[in-house]
């Protein structure tokens, strides 16, 4: 377990952490404005989702409450394994709080422990701002858009973005 200067503390997920899980990732994925999951995905479907291989699961607590997950591991196999990926979702009574920057720092610095040399953002959609801002200011940029990729239920079809980071780069300065 780590646990930064703000009194986030992040671990690895377990199976008892499922029904936290579940409460912070059924209004995202209801929702329907940021993942490109059905919005009618069933509790077990979406857990086997969120633990499935390549990733690995952690959760972030405040004052033992869990209030952010996150899933971190291969973006793709064979040639371009080394490349990671990773999902983030907070509970509402996290926002503001540097939940979801504890959670994107913890996985740059697990991802590097790994040996992954990058990290990519595959498909954000360019309607969540707030996401695209925190993902700026921790280093990723963006170095792809997809016209149109999302069909978002309030604005319509909107871009996705593909954002990435080196993470070798802070290891050479």
């Amino acid at each position: 377990m780590t646990t930064d200067s703000r009194g986030v503390a992040i671990r690895p997920a377990l199976a008892s952490d499922e029904e936290a899980i579940w409460a912070i990732l059924q209004p995202v994925y209801r929702a329907g404005e940021t993942y490109c999951i059905p919005q009618d995905i069933t509790r077990e479907e979406a857990l086997a989702d969120w633990f499935a291989a390549p990733f690995t699961a952690f959760v972030a607590e405040v004052d033992g409450q869990v209030l952010g997950i996150s899933h971190v591991g291969r973006n793709r196999p064979g040639p371009a394994a080394h490349v990671a990926n990773a999902s983030f979702a907070t509970a509402p009574a996290a926002r503001g709080r540097g939940v979801a920057r504890a959670l994107v720092d913890h996985a740059k610095d697990w991802a590097r422990q790994q040996g992954f040399r990058a990290m990519q953002f595959n498909f954000v959609v360019s309607t969540n701002q707030d996401a695209v801002h925190l993902w700026q200011k921790a280093g990723f940029e963006i170095v792809g858009r997809l016209p149109a990729a999302f069909d978002h239920p309030i604005h319509g079809y909107v871009d996705a973005l593909v954002m990435f980071q080196d993470l070798t780069r802070g290891e050479q300065e």
